[in-house]
Formats: C-alpha cells, sequence, structure tokens
C-alpha cells in the first residue's frame, strides 16, 4: 500500500508541468506629463535608483509662478475690500432704520410741507439706492474672487505637475531631456515598483482547478508562495491559456528567469 501511495505521489510530481517566467517588478507605470512646457531638469543621476520624494524632472513654471504671486496680492486686496464693503451696509442698514423713522414720522404731520416731506423721502431713497449700489458691489467683488480661487487653484496645480517626483519607486528610465518641449500625454518617465516581485505564467484549462491551492516550485525547490490569482479569460496572445501570477519577495536582482511547477501535495 505504501508503494503504491509513493508511486502515485512521484506521479504527480512528475505530471507537475513545468513553467518559465521572468522575475518582473510588481507593478511599472509611465508617467506622462498634464502640461505644456520647457523641461528644465531631467536628472540622469536617478536612473535605476529609488526615488526619495525629490525633484528628479522640473518643468517651466515661471509665468505661472508670477501669476499666482500677483493673484494672491489681488486677493488679499478683494478680501479688504470685502470687509469695507460690509462695514458700509452694515452703516447704511443704521442709517436707512433712522432715516424710515424720521420719515414715518413726519409724513402725516400737518405742521411739515409737501416740500419737506418730499425732501425727507428723497433722501430715504436715495440712501436705499446706495445701499442696494454697495450691495451689488459687494457681489461683484466676492464674484471676482471666487474666480481668483478658482484660478489660484488651477495655477498651484500646473506648479505642482511640473515638479515631477515619487517615493519609493525606481525610476527605470526616464523619457526626457533638458530642453525638450513637453505636450499633455507626452511621456516622461517609466517606473517600477521593485518592494515585490512577480512571476507571470500562463496555464491550460485543465491545471486552472485547485491552482489556488497548489504549492510552488521555483527551480526545483519548495517556495511559501501561492498563486495569487488567474485571469478567468483566456489570453490573447496566448491562446487557450489563462494568465496567473504569482507575488513572490523582491530579489536582489530581477529579470532573471526561473522555472515555475505547480504541485498538489
Amino acid at each position: 500500500m505504501k508503494i503504491i501511495m509513493i508511486l502515485v505521489l512521484n506521479c504527480s510530481l512528475l505530471l507537475a508541468k513545468e513553467h518559465y517566467a521572468k522575475v518582473e517588478p510588481y507593478e511599472t507605470k509611465t508617467i506622462s506629463s498634464n502640461v505644456s512646457a520647457l523641461v528644465l531638469m531631467a536628472d540622469q543621476t536617478k536612473e535605476g535608483a529609488l526615488l526619495d520624494g525629490s525633484d528628479y524632472i522640473v518643468l517651466d513654471d515661471k509665468i505661472d509662478v508670477v501669476e499666482l504671486k500677483k493673484i494672491t496680492q489681488k486677493m488679499v486686496l478683494l478680501r479688504k475690500t470685502i470687509t469695507y464693503n460690509k462695514e458700509i451696509i452694515r452703516n447704511y442698514e443704521a442709517l436707512l432704520e433712522k432715516k424710515r423713522i424720521n420719515f414715518e414720522r413726519i409724513k402725516n404731520l400737518n405742521i411739515k410741507s409737501s416740500v419737506e416731506k418730499d425732501r425727507e423721502f428723497y433722501d430715504l431713497v436715495a440712501s436705499q439706492n446706495q445701499y442696494i449700489n454697495t450691495q451689488k458691489e459687494l457681489a461683484n467683488i466676492t464674484i471676482q474672487l471666487n474666480d481668483l480661487q478658482l484660478r489660484e487653484a488651477v495655477l498651484k496645480k500646473s506648479i505642482h505637475d511640473k515638479h515631477i517626483r515619487n517615493q519609493g519607486w525606481m525610476l527605470y528610465d526616464l523619457l526626457v531631456s533638458k530642453g525638450a518641449f513637453v505636450n499633455p500625454s507626452t511621456p516622461l518617465a517609466q517606473l517600477a515598483d521593485v518592494s515585490k516581485a512577480k512571476l507571470v505564467i500562463y496555464l491550460n484549462r485543465d491545471e486552472i482547478e485547485g491552482v489556488l491551492e497548489k504549492v510552488v516550485y521555483i527551480d526545483g525547490e519548495k517556495s511559501p508562495y501561492k498563486v495569487t490569482k488567474v485571469w478567468n479569460v483566456a489570453d490573447a496572445k496566448h491562446l487557450s491559456n489563462y494568465k496567473a501570477e504569482i507575488v513572490i519577495d523582491a530579489p536582489k536582482i530581477f529579470s532573471n528567469l526561473v522555472k515555475v511547477e505547480l504541485r498538489n501535495e
């Protein structure tokens, strides 16, 4: 009985299909420009190194910086003007209250002539118009301030987008050089996440069943890894095969070709 079990086990191991995969970075991505600008700096010394969050590409933002400074100054003045107008409106409200009371008191008095009553009425209406005009001015200034706030946000984003920085990723390839002019969607750099690695293999339909439970052997040695995920739609290039991914610890050197076997144990 033991001999039969050993034979079955050995057959199972022998039937494990071999796959070959390249040890790839866990993720790669391309950084593209969001703006049109001249490249002022592209630090080629950082290629192949982990990025530390400092600029490795800088696009020309001089005009944006100047405009942002002027907008900031103008917004300060507009906010002061809004404060003054609000104080004026409060004064007009107090003044109008007094004038309404005075007009209501004299409009039915026989001792006051129609000329005097008209003068009080015109004075009240004139003050009301000034009050309304000040409110309109306040509304217009508020609209201007809102427009400038929107422009300020656009400029800040533009300046931010012109300083390309990332952290924890490896700068795999710098795609621009100093002096070049880029437009929106122009590729700037390729980055790689080398904190982990992955192996991509392609399985036939028979291998998919129970694949997430199978033991992964790498170069003939049992590993602690499992198949991370399987695509349930056949791959467009590898016809009738299904893509599978195994996430592993980051090696010292990437791009090695390794043998992968999935075994039942």
